[in-house]
C-alpha cells in the first residue's frame, strides 16, 4: 500500500509523521548512514541516537572515486587530430599522437586540433597596380594546420592574422604588377607569387598555418569603368588582329618574292653560262676555220660568202638577183616557193632544190668571172 493512499497511516518516506511539512533532511542523511553501515556491516547508531560512517564505507568511497578519476583522464585522439597537453597551463612540447591516452584530470588539460582539414579563406579588396590602375581582386586561400601548438599558442587569433598577411602579401604583389597582368594571363603567376609571399608571412609569425593553393577567383577593373576598359580590350584586340593579318601576308608575299628573285637569279645564271658556251664554241669554230682557210683560203671564203647567203635568204621571201651581161634581173620567189613546197609532194621539193643549187652556181659564176678579168688585167 503507499504511503498516500487511504489507510497507509501518516507515515511518509521522509519520516515524517502526523504532519504535512517539509521533510527533514537531517534525518534522511542520518538514515541514509545507517542503511550504507548496515550494508557494509558497520554497527549501528551511537549514543546520542547519531549514526557514523565505517571504515570501510570510507575505502570504498575513496576506490570509487580513484576509478572515477582514472577513468575521467582517458580520452581518444582520432587519426586527423593532433593533441596538445598543457600542464597546469604549461605546454608540453610533445604533441599528442592518434590513439587511446591517459592524462590526469586536473593536472593536464588537453586540446585537440584537425591537423588535416583543409580550410579556406576568402579574400576580397581593390588593389592600385604598378601602371596606377584601380583592379578589384578576390581570391580563396586553402591552408591546413601544420603545427598545433603554435596555432593555439603563439597568435591570439590565427585566422585574423592570416586574413591581414592575405592582405600584405597581395598588395605587395598587385602593387608590382600591370594592370594586364593582374586581369589576364598573369593570374596564375600573381596568385604562385602571393602563396609564397603568405607562407614566408605565416611562417615569420609562427602561426602553425601552412599555406596549400591561392586561388584568384576574379580579377576586374571596378565597375564603374568597366565600359571604357571593355573598348580598351576591344581596340587592343582589334591591333593585335590586325598584327595577325599583317604577319600572315608578309609571310604569304615574302616567300613568293623570294622564289621569284632566285628564278631570276638562276636565269640569268643559265644566260650567262649560255653565252659563255656560245663565245666559246663561236672561238673555237673560229679557230677551226682559221686553219681550214690557212689550208684552202680561195675554197673557204667561197664556202663562207654561201653560207652567209643561205642564211640571209632564210629570212627573206623575195630575193632579187643582179645577173652580169645584162639589164635583166631575175626575181626568185621565196614565200611562193615555200608555200608550194609545204602543200606539194617531193618532187616539187627536189625542184626547190634544184632552182636553188643553180642560182649558187649562177652566183659564183658571176663572182668568179670577175676575178679572172682581174688576174688577166
Amino acid at each position: 500500500m503507499a504511503w498516500n493512499e487511504s489507510g497507509g497511516g501518516d507515515k511518509d518516506p521522509w519520516g515524517n509523521r502526523g504532519d504535512q511539512g517539509p521533510p527533514d533532511l537531517d534525518e534522511a542523511i542520518r538514515k541514509l548512514q545507517g542503511q550504507l553501515s548496515g550494508l557494509f556491516g558497520g554497527g549501528k547508531g551511537s549514543s546520542g541516537g547519531g549514526g557514523g560512517i565505517s571504515a570501510g564505507s570510507i575505502s570504498l568511497l575513496l576506490i570509487v572515486l580513484a576509478g572515477l578519476y582514472v577513468f575521467s583522464g582517458i580520452y581518444q585522439v582520432d587519426q586527423q587530430e593532433r593533441g596538445v597537453v598543457f600542464r597546469f597551463g604549461e605546454v608540453m612540447e610533445q604533441e599528442v599522437t592518434p590513439g587511446l591516452h591517459w592524462n590526469p584530470p586536473l593536472i593536464d588539460q588537453v586540446q585537440l586540433v584537425n591537423v588535416t582539414q583543409v580550410q579556406s579563406h576568402s579574400h576580397q579588396a581593390s588593389m592600385l597596380t604598378k601602371d596606377e590602375n584601380i583592379v578589384d581582386i578576390s581570391l580563396t586561400v586553402q591552408w591546413v594546420i601544420a603545427s598545433a601548438a603554435d596555432y593555439l599558442i603563439n597568435v591570439r587569433d590565427p585566422k585574423k592574422s592570416l586574413d591581414q598577411a592575405t592582405e600584405s602579401a597581395l598588395r605587395h604583389v598587385a602593387g608590382s604588377s600591370t594592370m594586364d597582368q593582374v586581369i589576364t594571363d598573369g593570374r596564375e603567376a600573381i596568385a604562385v607569387e602571393v602563396q609564397e609571399r603568405l607562407r614566408t608571412y605565416l611562417k615569420s609569425y609562427g602561426t602553425g598555418i601552412d599555406i596549400t593553393k591561392v586561388n584568384i577567383d576574379r580579377s576586374a577593373p571596378p565597375i564603374q569603368v568597366q565600359d571604357a576598359f571593355n573598348d580598351v580590350q576591344k581596340a587592343k584586340e582589334d591591333q593585335q588582329k590586325f598584327i595577325n593579318q599583317a604577319t600572315a601576308y608578309s609571310q604569304q608575299v615574302v616567300p613568293e618574292a623570294r622564289g621569284k628573285a632566285q628564278r631570276q637569279l638562276e636565269e640569268a645564271q643559265a644566260y650567262r653560262d649560255r653565252v659563255i658556251a656560245r663565245s666559246e664554241g663561236e672561238a673555237e669554230r673560229f679557230e677551226k676555220l682559221l686553219n681550214e682557210y690557212s689550208l684552202a683560203k680561195q675554197v673557204t671564203r667561197d664556202r663562207l660568202y654561201i653560207d652567209a647567203l643561205e642564211n640571209v635568204f632564210k629570212n627573206a621571201s623575195k630575193v632579187m638577183v643582179d645577173v652580169e651581161g645584162g639589164n635583166n634581173m631575175m626575181y626568185l620567189p621565196l614565200d611562193k616557193l615555200t608555200q608550194q613546197s609545204g602543200s606539194n609532194s617531193s618532187s616539187d621539193i627536189t625542184a626547190l632544190r634544184r632552182e636553188m643549187e643553180q642560182l649558187r652556181r649562177d652566183v659564183s659564176s658571176s663572182r668568179t668571172v670577175p676575178n679572172n678579168r682581174n688576174r688577166n688585167n
